[in-house]
């Protein structure tokens, strides 16, 4: 998606010395709207109609905004809130669970609607514990206020006053949004730090190896004994509707899977939001990307993303 120049003006950086640094705000843009609405496609489009607001307005109106910058990411904010607020209707007719679009490392991901190769540095994501896949769970598990005041506060340092001109309430009351939405991480015991890390690393290569060869004792070795395994297919991907939980049924499901899918899955080990998870490839594209949540040396938590319109990122070298 190109926003260099949005439909009806012509300007160029040569012609419009302010246009770059306009331009410059879009990759903060695309990092605070993907953290809100756990999207990129999503994230896209607000940056998009960002732009669209900003250049609706005549040279006069922009010259007269003394931080391009800090309106630029108050706009965005706004109506990631007002998407924030409709997505739990929609979500309402999703089939099954609906699980954050996952990220791949950035060297490897495929940006633009058609999915052209070749990545833009200013459409990636900072790859952060706020992008952690658990992390995306617990904040979809918020409030739109609550999610909106904890990310811009808490994840981009916006002092609350300025958070309040985006919310629509009082700093005082955003205060208290951003508190509420740090006893729920709290509540959710997230892993802390983002790195992927040996360790890590290494307990998703186990599981690779155990799923690959159907051994249900050393799955149920690697998983916690109370871990939940859930799924999102969107109504377009088979998958399992609801969350599995224990770690004796989901090792037993997953060496079931392994059985039907036969040769025709390959699985490759990738970074997914940061951290190390696995990829499954069928027929040379990607048909299921696996995110982990570890702990203590065990697999609490497995989100397996399958709808293919969330997969649109990802590619395989």
């Amino acid at each position: 998606m190109n926003t260099g120049a949005e439909p009806g003006d012509d300007r160029d950086e040569s012609s419009d010395p302010g246009l770059g640094a306009i331009m410059s705000e879009r990759r903060r843009l695309i990092n605070l709207a993907y953290r809100l609405l756990g999207s990129l496609a999503d994230a896209e489009d607000v940056v998009q109609e960002t732009y669209a607001r900003w250049y609706a307005m005549s040279a006069r109106e922009q010259q007269a905004i003394e931080s391009p910058g800090a309106w630029l990411m108050t706009v965005a904010g706004r109506i990631c809130l007002n998407l924030l607020g409709s997505a739990r209707a929609r979500r309402e007719t999703y089939v099954g669970d609906w699980i954050p679009e996952p990220l791949p490392e950035p060297a490897e991901w495929i940006t633009g609607r058609a999915g052209a190769g070749g990545t833009d540095p200013a459409d990636r994501i900072t790859l952060d514990e706020s992008v952690t896949m658990a992390f995306l769970v617990v904040l979809d598990a918020m409030t739109p206020a609550e999610r909106v005041a904890f990310v811009l506060h808490d994840v981009f340092r916006y002092p609350f006053g300025e958070v309040a001109e985006i919310v629509g309430r009082t700093p005082a009351a955003c205060r208290q949004l951003a508190s509420s939405a740090r006893r729920r991480i709290r509540t959710a015991q997230l892993p802390a730090g983002p790195g992927p890390g040996a360790g890590q690393a290494g307990i998703v290569r186990r599981f690779r190896a155990a799923w690959e060869a159907k051994d249900i004792d050393a799955l149920i070795g690697l998983l916690d004994p109370d871990a939940t395994a859930t799924a999102d297919g969107g109504g377009l991907a088979v998958t399992h509707l609801y969350p599995i939980v224990g770690g004796e049924r989901i090792a037993r499901a997953y060496a079931e899977i392994a059985r039907v899918s036969g040769h025709r899955t390959t699985f490759v080990e990738c970074t997914v939001n940061g951290l190390p998870g696995l990829v499954a490839q069928q027929d040379g594209a990607v048909a299921t990307v696996f995110a982990f949540e570890i702990a203590a040396d065990r697999i609490r938590h497995i989100w397996a993303v399958r709808n293919p319109e969330k997969l649109r990122p990802w590619r395989l070298g």
